[in-house]
């Protein structure tokens, strides 16, 4: 490990702590993925360019990285608080459409998502469906000490292992409401290990099991699925904060059953804070959510809205609104900007050293992630006329590496987005502004003028004068 020590919040002792990998040559992390029975919404999204920040610092800091995302295609019900129906086949149902191909489109779209947010993709992005049977040979391995059976299945006894429930706080009563009330459990935060598919019924996703056939429960896909890519005892666990109260709490109950020990897996558990959305429409039970798509729609870059993360610390709640984005669009129009003047003044000589930037960057990504530190610094060194443009260049190519938003790649006609309703290209606006300009240094401003309005009425606003060299943009 190079530079300061890194200090992690590890939500499972509310606490700051030093870094310090299991094993230096291989740091393992299980982030927990998407359920992919609808597309991601920015909400979600929020979720891996955090844990991306990880990896990235992770690498940055010279630990090599096995890093894991789980698909969930099978397993997650209506209610991240076990109850309901399966997302999965409640999407088919209501489609009706084959669910097998619900999972593969909508797992197409998420890693797609993670592309266009330039998210570094995981060593391993398995699926749950390719793992029922070790997670049936896990059920069997834990079901006489710590399970039970009910008519729908097999249910986990969480008195039958060390403080359950510790990730989440105290008693959280709040939490344990959530958990709907199924006939015959024995305490009302015990979950479901496999759900037996009800007398009658035939679902699309289901498995022969010792519990009759059925589906296992969502929550032990991830104690599996981690345990065999990364072994019973890897580095760090990543999630959203609603996972910390009864998911996590349940993977570990899990972990401690399997090993017959208190340990809990992971050695640390790092949450993000929600991104909350006053519009209402973060929400996918809202019918019509905010997508990564729908932002391209409005005319913003996709790298807008990891700028837009990045501004907040992780473990704080970030308030989206469209005021909001537009400002880190145009933040990140300033840098693409101040960029390409670097780039445009070539080699000069070295009058100083890039290298105390560095040392900053480490600092701010030292303390638990801190890229709102971070991005100062990353402005400063690049207005520090103290240092050469070549230099400052090398060492964005650090800060590049860490905040991920690809700024030496970057340019102006590549931070254009298309909005769907679009019906005009860049070669055909381009062309229709050098007409403009040919026209405006022949003072014959009526013509000027009726390019500019052809040129609104196709949705293009031109930007006379705007101080970043940005001629023009699309309007959705």
């Amino acid at each position: 490990m190079t530079g300061a020590p890194l200090i992690l919040y590890n939500s499972l002792t509310r606490s700051a702590e030093p870094f310090r990998p299991l094993d230096p040559s291989n740091v393992r992390v299980y982030s927990c993925g998407p359920t992919v029975y609808n597309y991601a919404h920015v909400g979600n999204l929020r979720a891996y360019v955090f844990t991306d920040t990880l990896a990235r610092t992770i690498r940055w800091k010279g630990w090599p990285l096995t890093h894991v995302i789980n698909i969930t295609d099978v397993g997650h019900l209506t209610s991240d608080a076990d109850a309901g129906d399966d997302k999965m086949e409640a999407a088919a149902r209501a489609q009706g459409r084959d669910i097998w191909a619900i999972a593969r489109h909508y797992t197409d779209a998420f890693k797609q998502n993670l592309a266009d947010l330039n998210i570094t993709p995981p060593t391993h992005l398995p699926l749950a469906t390719d793992h029922v049977a070790e997670m049936i040979e896990w059920g069997v391995r834990i079901a006489d000490r710590h399970c039970y059976r009910l008519a729908d299945g097999l249910y986990f006894d969480t008195t039958t292992v060390p403080d359950y429930g510790r990730l989440a706080g105290a008693a959280d009563d709040a939490a344990h409401a959530r958990i709907e009330a199924v006939a015959g459990k024995r305490h009302p935060q015990d979950f479901a290990i496999w759900r037996a598919t009800p007398p009658g019924e035939t679902r699309q996703m289901e498995w022969d099991s010792p519990w009759g056939r059925g589906a296992p429960g969502w929550h032990l896909e991830c104690s599996v699925m981690a345990a065999k890519y990364l072994g019973p005892a890897f580095d760090i666990h990543t999630g959203g904060i609603d996972h910390r109260e009864i998911h996590h709490p349940n993977e570990i109950a899990q972990n401690q059953a399997h090993c017959e020990c208190a340990d809990t897996g992971a050695q640390l558990w790092m949450h993000n804070n929600f991104l909350v959305d006053r519009t209402g429409k973060m929400s996918k039970s809202s019918g019509e959510f905010l997508t990564l798509a729908r932002l391209v729609e409005r005319g913003f870059h996709p790298l807008a809205y990891r700028l837009m993360c990045l501004q907040a610390h992780y473990r704080s709640e970030l308030e989206f609104s469209w005021e909001n984005l537009a400002a880190a669009q145009v933040r990140l129009k300033r840098l693409v900007h101040a960029v390409a003047a670097l780039k445009a003044r070539g080699e000069t000589p070295a009058t100083g050293s890039a290298a105390a930037y560095r040392e900053q960057l480490d600092a701010a990504l030292s303390d638990d992630l801190n890229t709102p530190r971070a991005l100062p610094v990353l402005d400063a060194m690049l207005a520090d006329k103290k240092v050469s443009p070549a230099d400052r260049l090398a060492m964005l190519a650090e800060f590049d590496a860490v905040l991920g938003l690809d700024l030496l790649q970057r340019d102006r006609a590549g931070l254009r987005v298309r909005p769907a309703s679009a019906t005009i290209d860049a070669d055909t606006i381009e062309a229709r502004l050098v007409e403009r300009r040919e026209a405006r240094a022949a003072k014959d401003f009526p013509r000027s003028d009726a390019i500019r309005d052809a040129l609104a009425a196709a949705g293009v606003e031109v930007m006379d004068g705007d101080p970043l060299g940005w001629d023009w943009k699309l309007n959705p």
